[in-house]
């Protein structure tokens, strides 16, 4: 499942994956006022389809009429929404197979995902951008990292029950196997030779370097090693805060060697074996999540039963109150919030005034989303509950870290 990415300033439109917890603090942090979020489900086959760009069109009405309704937004309206008005004749939108749209736009963003799932048809705006309805592609319970180990080349890959992308690694992460394995003198060379072969040279147009699997000397072990040590020691501020599972790809001797070198801690035992270059980032999602599955559903049930052995004590809470502060300020292990619902009101993080209303109005902030996206972006899990009775019927809950 793929998004367009729409610039501004180009004018057109990239495809792109659904939105990492990184890009998502890029739509939280980088905005200005007003910032317009439009969800809408969409309609695959039959007749219905071609409802699809009519029901935008309404939807794009009410969010003028919405921007009317606020002076100081203007002067601002012609602009917000010229590149919107576009969109329900754009046939390129309609083409990408998808359950639900989630569009974003402000005076410098513009953006269009392609969602997986159905969506409640919705529209705000508001001071940011309102991400409730992709936390459950983002939520802990849903993500994953695969580690893909081979002698051309290391990639980091962020998947989804849905979606996989590449994640840029950061520049202490070594480009690949061979540039580290280099031997300055010819003689210490054992247990491996240089390949000519054109599928073997890496990126850097370097020869690989193709060991053989039994009896490589202790070196070459060390080599590796020390190589392993720099590829953990490179990802270990990408992936400090984060508690999502990450699974091996590589033939086994290496996934072996790096696991001693490892300390992610949320590194699985269980590796998808073989040469990791000969897939495509979609047949690693594919042949990987069966290996995570049973770990991202126990994540759940874990964090429900910690719920429930501290609820009514200083550790846990059902109540809206506690539980906002307590996102803003990073104190949130796991959180469950109601799917499809939402608690209005007003948060100031700098005074912690709050105040909770049964109804939206205006000025007003959908409580649970700011919980949301503050316990993600705090290295928090966000589970997205179909029925709240697990939590006492309330439409959140939190596990407290301190």
């Amino acid at each position: 499942m793929v998004l367009c990415c729409y610039e501004r300033k180009r004018g057109e439109y990239n495809l792109m994956q659904i939105p990492s917890r990184f890009e998502v603090k890029t739509l939280m942090e980088e905005h200005y006022d007003p910032c317009i979020s439009l969800f809408m489900p969409v309609e695959q086959v039959g007749p219905e389809t071609q409802q699809n760009p009519v029901r935008l069109r309404n939807q794009l009405r009410e969010i003028e009429k919405q921007l009317e309704q606020h002076a100081q937004f203007a002067s601002m309206k012609s602009e917000l929404l010229k590149p919107l008005l576009k969109l329900p004749d754009n046939h390129e939108l309609w083409l990408e197979p998808c359950q639900g749209l989630a569009i974003f736009r402000s005076l410098d963003q513009f953006h269009c995902y392609h969602l997986p799932e159905r969506v409640k048809e919705q529209q705000v705006i508001s001071s940011h951008f309102y991400l409730k309805p992709l936390l459950s592609f983002l939520a802990n319970d849903g993500r994953f990292y695969v580690l893909a180990l081979s002698q051309n080349e290391i990639r980091l890959l962020e998947g989804t029950r849905y979606t996989v992308q590449d994640v840029l690694l950061p520049e202490q992460v070594p480009e690949s196997l061979a540039a580290t394995l280099q031997y300055e003198q010819p003689e210490k060379e054992l247990q491996y030779h240089s390949t000519g072969s054109g599928a073997l040279v890496g990126k850097s147009g370097r020869h690989t370097l193709v060991f053989h699997g039994k009896g490589e000397s202790d070196e070459a072990k060390e080599q590796l090693t020390r190589y392993f040590q720099q590829i953990n020691h490179g990802l270990r501020e990408l992936l400090h805060d984060e508690t999502v599972p990450m699974v091996l790809a590589g033939v086994e001797y290496l996934t072996a060697l790096y696991r001693k070198a490892n300390t992610y801690p949320h590194l699985l035992e269980n590796s998808l074996a073989g040469n990791p270059d000969e897939l495509s980032p979609q047949e690693l999602h594919q042949k990987t999540l069966p290996l995570v599955e049973p770990v991202l559903e126990q994540g759940q049930r874990q964090a429900l039963a910690q719920y429930q052995e501290n609820v009514g004590t200083e550790m846990a809470s059902n109540n809206i109150t506690l539980v906002v502060p307590a996102a803003h300020e990073g104190r949130i292990a796991s959180l469950f919030i109601a799917r499809d619902h939402e608690q209005w009101g007003r948060f100031n993080p700098l005074t912690e005034a709050m105040e909770v209303h049964e109804t939206a109005m205006p000025g007003d902030d959908d409580l649970l989303e700011r919980a949301a996206t503050q316990c993600v972006l705090h290295g928090g899990a966000v589970y997205i509950l179909n029925q709240p009775d697990a939590i006492g019927g309330q439409l959140a809950a939190a596990v407290f870290r301190y």
